[in-house]
């Protein structure tokens, strides 16, 4: 018997008996839908924390003092001429106070925004610009001006629109600070993300936050071929400084994201192992309607094989209709796992499609058919013409 033949003859059975064909391809519809959905979850999630890394830049380095196991204080201007003593690696240098307060404008009120203090070198390190107003400036530092550049979330929730903030004075826990710039929109205008922030200049923020102390900075590179080298020079300043390199820390961005691309790696095969394990209990399902399904047309087999039908014939059709189970369930399983990450993991994180984990999946479950349909195959095609054409 040629293969199209069984093909017919499989395609044929599998037509009879529709909703038991259904339900065999469930476990395969479910697996092949989880791996999808599960490694569209993790690379989402990946590509939406790179791009935030990234919006940071990959050629900047943060930098934290401890002052831990060491009386000796580095000062802003000892670091802001260490750094300007190296522009070669550093363009930009970007010092921050922060601190949490209470915004209030006329009658609404706004707890728990980020206060960030800076100066005018945060736009350029954070790339972080105004899309309407101006910017922080070196003289509000000089003079400790009483101004604000504010994010979208802040805007949301504290005036009607951006043309009613700017020029506006709102009050930082009874302090009245007026706003000179709004921020880009990069976060949605979401509480609690980047939009959520109000920058006010660097001096400000020390008298009211009663830090005369800076221990964070964040540095531009002038390329990113250098950051490498940079690390080194800076770690090796500020360990001659403090005498030990437990009273820092330098935090490279291009190395996070390294981490985080092994990391999310991991997550997705461990993801879709879990979703390959549906697969596996799919295939045993499809293995005892097989089974089931020989017995029932034991007769038939014992017909055919009167008849002259071979060994083989017979072995080739169920196995033919086992794959075509398993395959029409992947088909069904990848529309399933698109649709999901299309209509409700998009509302999470990025809609990612990886094509090498769609042909991985359908790949398995056409193995899972083959696999899996060999024992009943070959228990239908060992039956003895006599003893199945005795069969009832």
């Amino acid at each position: 018997m040629g293969f199209l033949l069984a093909l017919k003859m499989a395609i044929a059975s599998i037509i009879s008996n529709k909703w038991r064909t259904f339900l065999t391809m469930l476990g395969v519809i479910i697996g092949v839908a989880a791996v999808i959905a599960a490694t569209g979850f993790a690379m989402g999630s990946t590509a939406s924390i790179t791009s935030s890394i990234e919006d940071l830049g990959s050629n900047t380095l943060t930098v934290t003092l401890f002052n831990k196991g060491t009386n000796r204080d580095l000062s802003y201007n000892e670091f802001i001429a260490f750094t300007e003593e190296n522009s070669k690696y550093i363009e930009a240098v970007s010092p921050t106070v922060t601190g949490n307060a209470t915004i209030k404008y006329e009658a609404e009120s706004y707890e728990n925004s980020q206060i960030i203090g800076t100066n005018a070198a945060y736009e350029l390190v954070k790339n972080s610009h105004v899309q309407d107003g101006r910017y922080i400036l070196d003289l509000d530092l000089e003079f400790r001006q009483k101004i604000a550049v504010i994010g979208t979330a802040v805007v949301n929730n504290l005036f009607d629109s951006k043309d009613q903030a700017l020029g506006a004075y709102i009050k930082i826990d009874g302090t009245p600070f007026k706003v000179v710039g709004i921020l880009d929109e990069k976060e949605g205008g979401q509480e609690g993300s980047s939009d959520d922030a109000i920058l006010i200049p660097l001096t400000t923020a020390q008298r009211m936050f009663s830090s005369a102390k800076i221990n964070n900075f964040t540095i531009l590179v002038s390329d990113s071929e250098l950051v490498d080298e940079t690390v080194v020079v800076l770690e090796t300043f500020l360990t001659e400084f403090y005498g030990t390199d437990d009273s820092y820390r330098v935090f490279n961005l291009a190395m996070i994201l390294d981490t985080l691309s092994e990391v999310t790696d991991t997550l997705a095969l461990i993801l879709g192992g879990i979703a390959v394990i549906s697969l596996l209990v799919g295939g045993i399902g499809i293995m005892n309607i097989m089974l089931v399904s020989v017995t029932e047309r034991t007769r038939e087999i014992g017909i055919r094989k009167a008849i002259g039908a071979k060994r083989s014939s017979i072995m080739t059709q169920f196995i033919i209709e086992a794959v075509v189970v398993t395959g029409l369930g992947g088909i069904i399983g990848i529309i399933i796992g698109i649709l999901s990450i299309q209509l409700l993991i998009s509302k999470f994180v990025p809609p990612v499609i990886d094509t090498m984990w769609v042909f991985v999946s359908f790949g398995f479950s056409l193995v899972i058919g083959l696999v899996f349909g060999i024992f009943p195959a070959l228990k239908a095609a060992n039956l003895n013409p006599i003893e199945a054409l005795r069969s009832e």
